[in-house]
């Protein structure tokens, strides 16, 4: 039986899965660096390894995301967006009607339809506001794990009013909290509350159903959460969020 390989050439990180009948195998997420095609690669001889398989058991290589066209060894090119939309739409089972995608540097809101054909397709990459790289910085000025968020955003009291748009004016925003004494706990709901003010204002005043929260932000349950509590909906979070735009990419080879 063979095996198809999806690699998502992000901003901020590389991801690479194994496929096999439109399920999920095996997966390995580094951080993106120079020499983006070489380190692809060498996550893809690591897969080979540990699934104990030969190249010959390759069906082939499908690259997406920013750094798609870098990868001199892939099989297929397909952009982030279809490889989003078709990656959801089966790991889902077909529920999936909206997408929030959040990437290191943009936000995308992609709805599909019954199909799980793109209907419509909203990205903000004007600013980093609400982004990866925005949790980054956060987490740096606040001297705190991303992976502590959703924990220390529940034990929060109330929400620190965070109202700028863009990163740089947020940055301000939270030393200038933090110099008056505001906990780190509250800040970073406010921070949740303003970055789904940012989601919701792009996705419209429409009642939506089917929405689901994707990309390495949505491993945050408490911005799953805030999402919720802003859009009046479910927020749905597949186990591995990070790894949709890869997945949809190795099933595109199938298509």
């Amino acid at each position: 039986m063979q095996y198809s390989v999806g690699v998502d050439l992000g901003s901020t990180a590389i991801k690479v899965v194994f496929v096999q009948n439109n399920t999920l195998i095996w997966h390995k997420a580094i951080p993106t660096a120079p020499g983006q095609d070489a380190l692809a690669n060498e996550v893809i001889e690591e897969g080979i390894r540990e699934l104990d398989i030969s190249k010959d058991d390759i069906l082939g290589v499908a690259a997406t995301g920013y750094g798609k066209n870098l990868m001199n060894s892939a099989n297929k090119v397909i952009d982030e967006v279809s490889a989003n939309a078709l990656g959801l739409h089966l790991l889902s089972g077909a529920a999936a009607k909206v997408i929030i995608n959040i990437g290191g540097q943009d936000i995308k809101i992609i709805q599909l339809d019954a199909n799980g054909k793109l209907l419509e397709f909203k990205m903000n990459d004007k600013c980093a506001a609400g982004t990866g790289r925005f949790f980054e910085m956060a987490a740096r000025i606040l001297d705190t794990s991303i992976y502590e968020f959703a924990a220390l955003s529940e034990q929060a009291v109330s929400a620190a009013a965070i109202n700028s748009t863009c990163v740089v004016f947020a940055e301000s925003e939270i030393v200038s909290l933090l110099a008056k004494g505001t906990p780190k706990e509250s800040i970073i709901k406010g921070l949740h509350e303003s970055i789904t003010r940012r989601i919701a204002g792009m996705m419209g005043t429409e009642s939506v159903e089917g929405v689901y929260l994707d990309g390495g932000s949505a491993n945050n349950t408490a911005l799953a959460e805030a999402i919720e509590d802003e859009l009046f909906t479910d927020v749905s979070v597949l186990k591995y969020p990070q790894f949709t735009v890869a997945f949809g990419a190795a099933c595109s080879l199938q298509q």
